[in-house]
């Protein structure tokens, strides 16, 4: 296994990636704001990935949304297949295994490639946008009233949180709080139910992965993960290269910092890579989080054979995008003079979305 992301000790007060509090972020305050602002970004920075703690998201929301997960990954397989992902545009609906291969391929030829010898991501998905996108309706599952109801929730509530991240980064490079205020506006962001099925201990025979090494397309993610384990994320350069153990911590959400942002700061802030693979060994008790019936049908195949089987994984991402009709470029103060110039050429957040989705679908 790779080293993990917390210290040795099991404490998250020491570790291999930073702990960031959003406490000083939600509430303006000149004393505590522009010092939390500048460690986020330093941890941007330097690790690509990092935990958020105090989050305002409350925890009876978060333990629904993941019951109610399982409900849905645990329906009849024609049921999911009725509410199919259709296109990169919509990016919206049921995505079963093998549809989406994770990678950091350009072309669709190149990940069928990787697929090839790599074979299949072990998961399925199940996409949510907003939903007031003229042409590209969400895919809701018919007559649970519920299941919307509190995935609508989770998404408003994520939404606000890209915003306050979004505030901070800016102060933090130096620009207006409200700089990004305009490309958040409208929420282009995708909320990811994602299920791991259960696997035999062989699954993983030969270097297949979970999810295949690949960064985010995006300005951020938000990650909310079970117990359970296999995350990893990729050093990054200058750090002796290798994998770190995103190791669940209770309580916390990972953010991690993806594509667009890598463009807007001209490569200040890396699009860090990383992949889910192999888990540590399966623990005999389910995570408190998953109450939903999809995760009690896997219960007797999780503790029947602890030695064979590898437990579901559950996690829920929220993919922060800026407003698809928002042109990204280098932002003033990261490539003029003897910074060498813009890395990238502007792209429409909506058309770089398209493309690189194109290429894993």
């Amino acid at each position: 296994m790779a080293p993990s992301a917390v210290s040795p000790q099991s404490s998250p007060s020491d570790p291999t990636l930073p702990l960031i509090s959003l406490a000083p972020l939600l509430t303006y305050d000149p004393s505590t704001t522009p010092r939390a602002a500048a460690s986020l970004l330093s941890a941007l920075k330097t690790s690509g990935f990092l935990y958020l703690t105090d989050s305002p998201i409350p925890p009876s929301l978060l333990s629904r949304v993941y019951a109610l997960s399982a409900d849905f990954f645990a329906r009849p397989a024609a049921e999911k297949a009725a509410l199919a992902w259709t296109t990169p545009r919509a990016n919206r609906g049921y995505s079963g295994m093998g549809m989406e291969k994770t990678s950091l391929r350009l072309s669709k030829e190149e990940v069928s490639h990787e697929r090839g010898g790599q074979g299949e991501d072990q998961k399925e998905s199940f996409e949510i946008g907003r939903d007031d996108q003229d042409g590209c309706p969400n895919r809701w599952p018919p007559g649970d009233a519920e299941f919307k109801a509190t995935m609508l929730d989770f998404w408003a509530r994520c939404k606000q949180l890209h915003a306050t991240v979004m505030q901070a980064i800016a102060l933090a490079l130096g620009l207006e709080s409200a700089f990004f205020a305009d490309y958040v506006r409208q929420g282009d962001n995708t909320l990811r139910l994602l299920h791991y099925p259960a696997v035999p201990a062989g699954a993983f025979a030969g270097g297949r992965v979970r999810a295949g090494l690949h960064s985010d397309y995006g300005s951020i993610t938000l990650l909310f993960q079970d117990g359970r384990g296999g995350l990893q994320v990729e050093q990054q350069r200058g750090s002796g290269g290798g994998f770190v153990d995103v190791t669940p911590v209770a309580g916390t959400i990972v953010m991690n910092a993806g594509d667009l942002l890598a463009r807007w700061s001209n490569g200040l802030v890396q699009s860090t890579r990383h992949r889910v693979v192999e888990p540590p060994r399966p623990l005999k008790d389910p995570s408190p989080l998953l109450r939903g019936k999809g995760h009690e049908q896997e219960r007797e195949q999780e503790n029947g054979d602890q030695d064979g089987w590898y437990p579901p994984r559950y996690s829920v991402a929220y993919f922060c995008n800026p407003d698809f009709d928002q042109v990204i470029e280098a932002l003033p103060g990261t490539w003029e003079g003897t910074q060498g110039g813009k890395l990238w050429e502007p792209i429409k957040s909506g058309v770089y979305l398209e493309q690189r989705l194109s290429a894993t679908y």
